[in-house]
Parts: structure tokens; sequence; C-alpha cells
């Protein structure tokens, strides 16, 4: 492979607000709000009035409408006070400064990138072509979050890559709808199937709305309610339901400038590896899906992204026994009228999942553990794959001595993805020594790459530190494949 540039790098400057109660950075601390409270409003008002200039004056370049930002937090926050609109409007944007904080979101890492086309080809010149990267920002406490990045590849092996802009943006949750049958389906697939939630479903129209289950919930009988575990169960019935959102950022806001923010409890802790895939479905209409990680400090859980424009995206938990751990990827069409997956269900090894709706995964197959010695400590995929004549091109990562991180590649049969064709005898990529000194060393690692005009376009995060994209003509890369071992 031939390495182009790098092109990102983790920018401290790429910053969010959010919610900030004093004290409760701890969960087992109390919370200091009152005090907080208290002492706001025995400012005068010409303190406030030189406070507020103060912050609007530092920050209020670096926010799409900082202002809103600071009512908004001064209105979580109000319930503390007696009269809270009797605040002039200038203490009421100083009290929400005081609950509000930044978070650099790309402060610690930035890894993980997967490309896909651009919903927009507009202008594009012959053998030009208009991409969508996604980056995973890893800010304090190690959180990750989904970020853009945009360019055009071609013609020939060139790529332009354009700034990042401020200021960043997250985006706005909208009212949920839920189906009643999925809902099931994740219910059972956490293992949260009892009376209670038997009572719950029971009493939910089709589709279902925030409102109908706050009903459902408030119609369970008592006697159900006074049996162990019965709280507990209310309140996982409340975060299962979370898990499943629907965000937009607002039209005006450039898609380098879009990134996606953990909302879940199950994904408290982070987004993870989004793998982006364009989708075809049935009459070929097209569609953005990836497939991320869920974290809520515990425990890992598959999610699914759904788009239409990188705009508007629906966000469900994965369910079935395939769904159970880090690295799917979707392939970017049906195969036999269903959809497929790799997967990785022991951790270890790279298997084929199957799914009728896209949501419920089963059937897994394992196709390839680990064999050679760059990666006898696991294998995995390295996104969707690839479709060429010859047959699904999969990139993959092997994990070998000193928890080094190596990218390979293999070839499954178009038809029958089930077998593999060949395999490539050597890695593809192997971290330089350029890369390997980071957040996380001697590690090069892609959530997907694209095919265009003849070649494989491949970016990768080198350590965790930076992002470069890597090229090989598709031909020469078909060549050196073998036949599998064993």
């Amino acid at each position: 492979m031939t390495r182009r540039p790098a092109m990102f790098r983790a920018d401290p400057d790429r910053v969010i607000t959010k919610l900030f109660v004093p004290g409760e950075e701890n969960p087992e601390t109390r919370s200091r709000a009152a005090g907080v409270l208290e002492r706001v409003l025995a400012l005068s008002e010409n303190a406030v009035s030189a406070l507020l200039a103060d912050v609007l004056a530092d920050f209020s370049a670096r926010y799409r409408d900082f202002s809103a930002t600071l009512e908004r937090n001064a209105s979580i926050m109000s319930h503390r006070l007696v009269e809270p609109d009797a605040l002039s409007r200038e203490r009421r944007l100083l009290l929400g400064a005081y609950f509000t904080h930044e978070y650099a979101i790309e402060a610690a890492a930035l890894c993980n990138p997967s490309m896909v086309a651009h919903p927009r080809q507009d202008g594009m010149a012959p053998g030009q072509l208009r991409v969508v990267l996604s980056l995973r920002g890893i800010g304090e406490g190690h959180v990750s979050s989904i970020g853009f990045a945009t360019g055009v590849l071609g013609p020939g092996p060139t790529a332009h890559w354009h700034p990042r802009p401020g200021p960043v943006a997250t985006a706005e949750r909208q009212q949920d709808s839920w189906d009643r049958a999925w809902f099931r389906a994740v219910l059972a697939h956490d293992r949260c199937d009892n009376e209670i939630t038997a009572t719950v479903l029971s009493a939910l129209p089709e589709p279902f709305g925030q409102a109908d289950l706050d009903h459902g919930l408030a119609a369970v009988h008592p006697r159900l309610l006074a049996r162990t575990g019965a709280s507990a169960t209310l309140q996982r019935i409340r975060e299962l339901a979370a898990g499943s959102y629907t965000v937009r950022f607002p039209d005006d806001v450039e898609l380098a400038q879009r990134v996606l923010w953990p909302i879940g409890r199950t994904e408290s802790h982070g987004m993870e590896d989004a793998r982006f895939v364009r989708f075809t479905g049935q009459g070929g209409a097209t569609r953005y899906l990836a497939t991320y990680t869920a974290y809520d400090g515990r425990t890992v859980a598959p999610h699914l992204l759904d788009s239409a424009d990188l705009c508007s995206f629906r966000v469900f938990p994965l369910t079935g026994p395939a769904a159970r751990n880090k690295g799917m990827a979707l392939f970017p069409r049906l195969v036999r009228d269903r959809h497929l997956a790799l997967c990785r269900g022991d951790g270890e090894t790279i298997s084929l999942a199957t799914s009728f709706d896209g949501r419920n995964w089963a059937g897994e197959v394992p196709l390839h553990g680990p064999t050679a010695p760059w990666e006898l400590l696991q294998v995995g995929n390295c996104g969707s794959p690839l479709e060429t004549p010859q047959g699904w091109l999969v990139i993959t990562h092997g994990v070998g001595p000193m928890r080094t991180y190596a990218i390979g590649a293999m070839l499954l049969d178009l038809a029958d993805p089930t077998r593999i064709l060949a395999v490539l005898p050597e890695p593809l990529l192997t971290p330089d020594p350029l890369e390997r000194t980071g957040y996380v060393p001697n590690v090069v690692y892609t959530c997907g790459g694209l095919l265009h005009d003849g070649t494989l376009w491949l970016p990768y995060a080198s350590s965790d530190t930076r992002v470069a994209v890597a090229t090989v003509p598709l031909d020469r890369l078909l060549a050196r494949f073998s036949a599998p071992t064993g």
C-alpha cells in the first residue's frame, strides 16, 4: 500500500457544552447546586452584568447560540428557585453559565475512521468522488463520540481533504416513537422478561410513544410492584426504550461540524468504532447505516445508526444471539434476501451473522480465527465488505505480540459468504516507526474503506493519534491473495 500524508489529528479546540451539576461528578457525593444558586442570587446587578459580559465575550464565538445554551441549563436547574421567572435575563444567563462546562471531544484521541460516498455528488469532475469520513473522538474520561470530515478523491491517486470548521454542534433529540414487536425483542435480548414487562407490553398500542409507555408503567398492578426487583424492572424498561431515539441536526450545520454525542444510558460512556456503509435496499433505494459499540462503563452492546441524509439519525440497539460483542459490520446490500453482517461473538474470531430485518441477528457462522503469527491474539473485521467481481473484499485486523495491531484482508464468495475464497498471506499494513507512538501505541486500525476508480482507499488511524489514508490498486491487491490454509 502507498501511505498518503496524515489528514487529521486530534483537535482540542473542538468543544461542546454540557450541563454541569457541581458535586455530582462523583455519584457518591451530594449535589452542591443549592449553595451555588444561593451565591449567584446574592450577587449585585452590577456584578451580574460584569461577570456575564466576560462569559459572553470569552465563549460566544465558540458556539452557534451560546445564550440559548445558558438559558436551557438555567431552566433545568430552576426547580430549586421559588420564583424563577422573577430573575432578570442577565441573571438567568449567568446562572446557566455556572451550570455549564466545556468538553473537548478530541482532547485525548482521534481514531477509527470509516469512509463512504457523500450524499451529494454535484460539481464533481470525471474521476472524482466526494466522500464522508466518520471519526471517533475521545475526550476526558475516555468518552467517545462520532464526528465527520469531508473530502474529494481523484482523479487518480490524489485526494483533497476539507478543513473541519467550528463551531461544533450536537444534534437535537426528536419525539420518540417505538415499534412494540421490536421493543419485545429488546426486552427479551436484555433478559428483562417477566410479568411486569408482559403487563406493560400488553398495554402498549402499535406504535407507541413516551406517553403510552408512561401509561403502561403506571398501570402495573400494585401486587406486581411489591415483588422483589420490581423497581429495577421498571427502571430498566425506561432505559431500554430510551436507548432507541432519533436526533436531527439543523439544516445549516455543515457535515464536518456535526457530532453524534451519547444520549442513551447504554452508551453513556461512549459511542465507539462506528462502521458506516452506504446500504442499497430492495428497489435500489440507498441509505446510510452504521453499527457502533455502545459502552455504559461496564458492558458493551452493538447499536445501529440509520440515516437517509447524514442529517437525521435513528438509533436502535441490535438484538439476537449474534449481537453480543464488539465489531459488527454490515454488508452493503441484501444477499439472498437477507441482511448479513460480520461479527465476533467469541471476541477473537470473525463470524458471519444473518437477519431478516437488520435488527435481530442470529445464525452466527465462524469464518476465520487467529492463525497467522501477527494475529494470534485475535482477529476481526475492519469495516463493511467491499463488493468486487471476484468476491467480497473484507479488510481485517489482527493482534500480535506486544498487542501490535496490523491490517489484513480476505475474500469471500459473493453468493455464499460463508466460503472463504482466499486470504492475504501477509499483513496489508503494519505500524511503521512514525506510527507506533500515541494514545494507544503500536496500532493501525480502520473501520472501513471504499473502492473508487480501481483503487482501494483505506483511511486508518495510527496509535489513536493521527488519521491518514493508504491506497493500493485493486488488481494488485487481488493478485496477492492465496488459497486459505487449514
